[in-house]
């Protein structure tokens, strides 16, 4: 299987104090971003646009032989034709799988023997499906379910080896993986028959075996009293912790600051299970103390060292942040991200007034939105004020209602609505777009609408025309048209040309359509 990102998409203008200095037009064509970060140092940047993949930053320059310039990310001509899917980071090295199976590695360390450029870990015909990072290893999972390992072995990294290997990736003699993880100096994979085997480091527990012992070679975990029994949907890996996430919505934990009860006794040896409800994702990286959670409500958890004071339990945060990695800015000093990450551009509705506490506040509402087993709060008075739609709406036959049903919109793309009318701000990425299509056209939200537009007109081209032709046709976007039909002269025709010079029937199907038939 692939591995899913942690975030959908993120907002770029988090990471706005370290681009700050780069072009407004260049960052608005990037397309997904990954952030370079450990303990000690942020290393920069990979940055990924329609046409090209780039770095950013003076270290990650340095680890390719590019000269770093503030104001210009730099393109990483090794990887020109070549789509990036995952990325993932250690101490003082990058690692990126791109969609053809193959895995590419930069650093500056003699160890690991790159030259100072992306060096190819894949050989022969190996492909690979998924990476993972540690501080000084590399964990990667072949498409036929084989796990291997490649660097330091100083806590058993590379199982069954006493030596490390920086040149040989070593058969980790797993089969039938589908996803693995990557604590500092621990490792973790999960099979496809819901076993998971831990191995490396476990001075806090963090393998989840009932003690403090290495292991050499990868180790089945148990739950304590087989206390499971569903599916394990995840599992993710911090500094000294581990975590595993149930298709029911349950997190176990073991490791350092997994303990819920007692802070004497806070590093649980065994998978204990963590008190948060209905969990849809749950993220953390080889080199945080901290991890959080997002339940099936929107919110967000965290626990472990928030800002340098230690959480047993998970706390809810504050200010409806709308992703991990804006999550992750609320408990350190600047956002990070787990893995790559789609990005998009907020997009300001001309309304310069935040009134974001008029929402979702139980003490001061009178109207109830219910989508499925959720509800949003909202105040009539405010959204009269603010949409065509609720004014007409409220002043009719729904003005004595307070409990509103919505069955045609999911509450994601519900919520991002009205939170647009309190704030003035709107995300828009691929995978949100056509239901906010569909509620600007069904609300008659023009500016909504206006902004929908704006995003498709932007993110056109030749991959993504498949994906935004049926909705420019459908909504009739003649403003798009042009640039439609400049992409389908560049670069779909002459495909169709092709494919005519070689098919007979396609040529009588082409002409009876566009000749004859119009006749």
């Amino acid at each position: 299987m692939k591995k899913l990102p942690t975030d959908t998409y993120v907002d770029i203008e988090l990471f706005q104090d370290d681009l700050k200095d780069i072009d407004q037009e260049f960052i608005q064509s990037i397309q997904s971003i990954y952030k370079i970060s450990t303990f000690w140092s942020e290393s920069g940047y990979l940055c990924m646009t329609n046409d090209a993949n780039y770095a950013y930053g003076d270290r990650i320059c340095k680890w390719l032989s590019l000269q770093h310039d503030p104001k210009r990310p730099q393109q990483i001509h090794i990887l020109n034709d070549k789509k990036i899917i995952q990325v993932d980071s250690g101490e003082d090295f990058v690692v990126v799988l791109t969609d053809d199976g193959l895995v590419y590695l930069a650093s500056d360390k003699s160890d690991w023997k790159t030259n100072i450029t992306l060096r190819l870990i894949s050989t022969g015909n190996d492909r690979f499906e998924m990476i993972a990072c540690g501080c000084i290893h590399l964990l990667l999972l072949r498409q036929d379910g084989n796990v291997f390992a490649l660097g330091n072995n100083d806590f058993f990294q590379l199982p069954g080896n006493s030596e490390s290997s920086f040149d040989t990736l070593m058969n980790t003699g797993l089969k039938n993986v589908k996803i693995i993880a990557c604590g500092w100096r621990h490792s973790l994979a999960l099979t496809n028959n819901n076993e998971i085997y831990s191995w490396g480091k476990n001075d806090s527990g963090q393998l989840g075996l009932g003690d403090t012992n290495e292991r050499k070679k990868p180790t089945l975990v148990s739950f304590p009293d087989d206390s499971i029994d569903s599916p394990i949907k995840n599992i993710v890996a911090g500094n000294q912790h581990s975590l595993f996430l149930l298709e029911d919505g349950q997190i176990f934990g073991c490791g350092y600051d997994q303990h819920p009860i007692n802070e004497n006794k806070r590093n649980a040896k065994v998978p204990i299970k963590i008190s948060i409800e209905n969990v849809q994702s749950v993220a953390s990286k080889n080199h945080l103390n901290f991890s959080l959670a997002l339940d099936q409500s929107s919110h967000y958890y965290a626990w472990g060292w928030l800002n340098n004071r230690l959480s047993l339990s998970p706390k809810k945060l504050d200010g409806q942040p709308e992703s991990f990695a804006e999550a992750s800015a609320m408990v350190r000093k600047s956002p990070i991200t787990f893995g790559l990450t789609s990005t998009v551009n907020v997009l300001e509705v001309n309304n310069p007034i935040s009134l974001i506490g008029l929402l979702n506040n139980p003490d001061n509402y009178d109207v109830e939105f219910v989508i499925g087993d959720k509800h949003i709060l909202a105040s009539k008075c405010h959204l009269k004020m603010a949409s065509d739609y609720y004014s007409r709406m409220f002043s009719n036959d729904w003005k004595e209602y307070k409990r509103v049903t919505i069955d045609n919109f999911s509450y994601d793309i519900y919520y991002a609505y009205l939170r647009m009318l309190h704030t003035g701000q709107i995300r828009i990425n691929p995978f949100n777009i056509d239901k906010l299509i569909d509620l600007a056209n069904c609300y008659g939200d023009e500016q909504l609408m206006k902004h929908c537009q704006t995003f498709i007109r932007k993110d056109l081209n030749e991959r993504t025309l498949s994906t935004y032709f049926p909705l420019i046709d459908k909504y009739q976007l003649d403003d798009i048209h042009y640039k439609l039909v400049k992409l389908t002269i560049k670069n779909v025709w002459p495909k169709i040309a092709d494919n005519l010079k070689t098919d007979k029937k396609n040529v009588m199907k082409f002409l009876k359509i566009h000749l004859f038939e119009q006749q």
